[in-house]
């Protein structure tokens, strides 16, 4: 797939998932902190390197704060997710090698604060 054409894609995947959850009622932290990685992704994907290992930390990030939250997402929340795993498989394994799925500081530079929650 295309760089632009797989931008485009994850990018219009993650804002109707953003959408989705932020109209959640009941936000606990693990909810908001998978929140703000999703706006975060969508505001660094055009510029990164390599779409596809943001995108396949980005679900693994998904995956490993709901588990914990006990966060369980009905099936078109998590029709998104699984298409945007798709997106990240290219991939490959060194995308998330010796990565720890559940910092959300993985997704912000130094300079940038990381909200708490």
């Amino acid at each position: 797939m295309e760089r632009t054409k797989l931008i485009n894609q994850a990018q219009t995947d993650i804002k109707e998932l953003l959408g989705i959850l932020n109209n959640y009622e009941k936000k606990q932290s693990e909810l908001l902190d998978i929140i703000d990685v999703l706006a975060q992704v969508y505001r660094k994907l055009p510029e990164t390197k390599n779409p596809e290992a943001l995108l396949n930390r980005l679900v693994n990030y998904i995956r490993s704060v709901a588990l914990a939250g006990r966060i369980h997402f009905p099936t078109n929340e998590e029709k998104l997710i699984a298409d945007i795993g798709v997106l990240g498989q290219r991939a490959g394994l060194n995308g998330v090698y010796m990565a720890d799925y559940s910092a959300k500081s993985q997704f912000y530079s130094i300079f940038e604060e990381i909200p708490r929650h």
